[in-house]
């Protein structure tokens, strides 16, 4: 892992950082190199409930912006540049409301419309190539789309699952969509039991194809975050803290980088994975977990970090550490062409005072009054 530079802290952009006691550190270059890349960041830090947004200010310096929601968990960033993101209980949909022009950010995330689940333990998250939204239902252990009168609708489970209940028996946690199609998903191990993912976590997760319902992996240890890039399939396997892809037709995981920490979320721009690492949660030293045995046998300690992998040569170029409260990450999305990013949250005045007119009925009440 390239070494981090422990004296540089991002300016905080808000209040609520301050009162937390985050810091952050990076490796060398690293504010120069990410604002080269044309792409900004959005991630989700389940267990302090926190939205971050990362871009560059146009003085160069990095800016790391962050706002509350309950338990934000699967990010979904579509060609409209709009924001969907799982919570606790809710599925929001955040938008832009910014114009072309200058200004210290050049995107603006509102809060502007929200469904209402009920705890469904919603993971991953994406559209369909009709538009419509698609979420792994963790707790029912089924693929989901949204209802107008109920908290969802099933669309596909895994064969094995013989019912639709609300106890989480496989742990179905990633989603990886092929030409706006659910094509792969991954979960913790094939179980029919309430709970039946806890017994063996260290063996037996599970990568498998949609469209027939059969499994292409069965040896993974935790696997998180299936994407597809490139014509390749990826994916986390999170319990031995490695980032790989899959030969499908050999049925083999194949290791291309690896990580000091346990890995959720995954996203790409060109060559560049941005992969979430995390520490463990509650102490657990990741107990039972090869991930564990590793880095006891290196006499290493997991982090929590941003990292940024060159795809073409399997190494880490830069990475974006997290000191203090935040010690876990869930996923990441890319958000491409944006520099600065911000958003609007519900701990501040300011959502009670940026209103802004649409333009389009603004041409229309002039018409009319003319």
């Amino acid at each position: 892992m390239n070494d981090l530079t422990e004296d540089n802290t991002i300016p905080r952009q808000n209040k609520d950082s301050a009162r937390t006691g985050l810091s952050f550190s990076w490796s060398d270059g690293f504010p120069e190199w990410f604002r080269s890349q044309a792409f900004s960041l959005a991630f989700t830090a389940c267990r302090t409930n926190r939205l971050f947004l990362l871009g560059s200010k146009p003085n160069g310096r990095l800016s790391l912006f962050d706002r509350r929601f309950e338990r934000p968990l699967g990010l979904h960033v579509d060609g409209e540049g709009r924001l969907f993101m799982a919570t606790r209980d809710q599925i929001w949909r955040l938008d832009n409301i910014l114009g072309p022009g200058p200004g210290d950010c050049d995107r603006l995330y509102v809060p502007r419309r929200c469904w209402t689940t009920g705890h469904l333990n919603t993971h991953d998250l994406a559209l369909d190539a009709n538009g419509q939204l698609l979420f792994v239902n963790t707790l029912f252990s089924c693929l989901s789309g949204l209802s107008h009168t109920h908290s969802f609708q099933p669309v596909w489970k895994p064969p094995f699952i013989s019912a639709l209940l609300p106890e989480d028996r496989c742990h179905l946690n990633g989603m990886a969509m092929d030409c706006g199609i659910p094509r792969y998903v991954t979960l913790r191990n094939q179980s029919d039991a309430p709970h039946g993912w806890r017994e063996d976590q260290a063996k037996g997760g599970c990568l498998m194809d949609v469209r027939t319902g059969k499994p292409i992996l069965t040896d993974l240890c935790v696997p998180h975050s299936p994407r597809i890039h490139g014509n390749q399939l990826w994916l986390l396997n999170s319990g031995t803290g490695e980032l790989g892809v899959v030969d499908i037709r050999r049925q083999r995981f194949i290791p291309v980088c690896s990580f000091p920490g346990y890995l959720r979320g995954l996203a790409f721009f060109n060559h560049i994975a941005v992969v979430g690492v995390s520490k463990a949660r509650d102490g657990c030293d990741f107990d039972g977990l090869p991930l564990g045995a590793s880095l006891n046998a290196h006499a290493g300690e997991a982090i929590c970090a941003l990292c940024f992998v060159d795809i073409t040569s399997g190494r880490i170029q830069h990475s974006l550490r997290f000191h203090g409260a935040v010690s876990e990450l869930y996923d990441v999305q890319v958000l491409p062409g944006v520099s600065c990013p911000m958003a609007l949250g519900f701990q501040s005045d300011e959502i009670q005072t940026r209103v802004t007119i649409d333009p389009v009925g603004a041409r229309l009440a002039r018409k009319e009054c003319a």
